[in-house]
């Protein structure tokens, strides 16, 4: 993994990782794919058993299959709840529709992205419950790709239809996937975007402020 150059540190680059929804077509570079997802595997997992097998996807044919339920999930699910709700607490009116307009932009592009990465695992006794044991490693293919300059995102739409994408993907019947992470140069621009500590961290009580901010 000698590519990284460390110019951000671990905290720049946790705290500048967020959704990048909009992507650029120019391919997303192997070397960095592997980067990526060598970081991946570096996470924790329940009982060390690394059941994860993760779909790198390129292939538009199998991009497009998926995409349709994707499509459907979120013109027909969650969309219509997202725009009849109101913006997180200590976001805006103005970011909420900013966030809404990537996401449409997302749903109605998805299949461009220049690669997806589908996070899975294997195994007779896996569920979607099993996701301790595959979101750490998640969370490690968000921040890599950050550090790289590669936009990424987290999204699990497929999963309202979820027989019909994994019969897309070419998953076996004891695989389950828990994300699709579309990946690629970014339109936008990284940074932080997150709310403060203040309201969201308690001390012993549920409601007690923590002194320690």
């Amino acid at each position: 993994m000698a590519e990284y150059s460390g110019e951000l540190s671990l905290f720049e680059v946790i705290q500048t990782t967020r959704s990048m929804r909009r992507l650029k077509l120019d391919p997303a570079p192997d070397r960095l794919i592997r980067q990526i997802l060598e970081a991946g595997v570096c996470a924790p997992s329940g009982g060390n058993m690394q059941s994860w097998r993760f779909l790198v996807i390129k292939d538009r044919k199998i991009k497009d299959a998926v995409a349709v339920y994707y499509k459907r999930a979120w013109d027909e699910q969650v969309a219509p709840a997202y725009r009849a709700g109101s913006p997180a607490p200590g976001s805006s009116t103005e970011r909420f529709s900013r966030m809404l307009d990537a996401a449409q932009h997302l749903a109605d592009h998805l299949q461009e992205a220049p690669v997806w990465i589908v996070p899975c695992l294997q195994g007779k006794s896996t569920t979607h419950w099993s996701g301790g044991s595959i979101f750490p490693a998640v969370q490690n293919i968000l921040l890599a790709a950050r550090a790289l300059g590669l936009g990424a995102t987290l999204t699990t739409l497929h999963l309202q239809f979820e027989k019909e994408t994994e019969a897309a993907l070419g998953l076996p019947p004891d695989a389950r996937s828990y994300a699709i992470v579309p990946i690629g140069y970014p339109m936008g621009r990284f940074g932080p975007v997150r709310r403060t500590l203040d309201g969201v961290v308690y001390e012993d009580h549920w409601g007690q402020s923590y002194p320690g901010l």
